[in-house]
């Protein structure tokens, strides 16, 4: 669920597949993230970049964790480790109440 006061960040473009693998991790874990949609040239990805020493979406930021990562894949698998099944019960839900 995007949120605009979200520990996690995600950097994205606008209908890219390999950003909404993302967004379809985040939401099925239930996780509140923060939707940071980037310049769609490359080359002027600036923000990214900083971020993640790459120009290349999707990229998130967890500040839960301190973790900055790229590829999708890497960010799907991260999420699964960090907040899979066992994680997601005791994770946000516990949060909001």
């Amino acid at each position: 669920m995007a949120t605009t006061d979200a520990a996690i960040t995600l950097y994205r473009l606008q209908a890219c597949p390999f950003c909404e693998r993302v967004v379809r991790k985040l939401d099925e874990y239930d996780l509140d993230y923060r939707s940071r949609f980037v310049e769609p040239m490359h080359s002027d990805r600036d923000i990214v970049k900083r971020i993640s020493g790459k120009r290349t979406v999707p990229a998130i930021v967890d500040e839960n964790t301190g973790v900055t990562m790229s590829e999708s894949a890497n960010i799907v698998s991260y999420l699964r480790d960090t907040y899979g099944t066992e994680h997601a019960s005791a994770g946000t839900r516990a949060e909001a109440e």
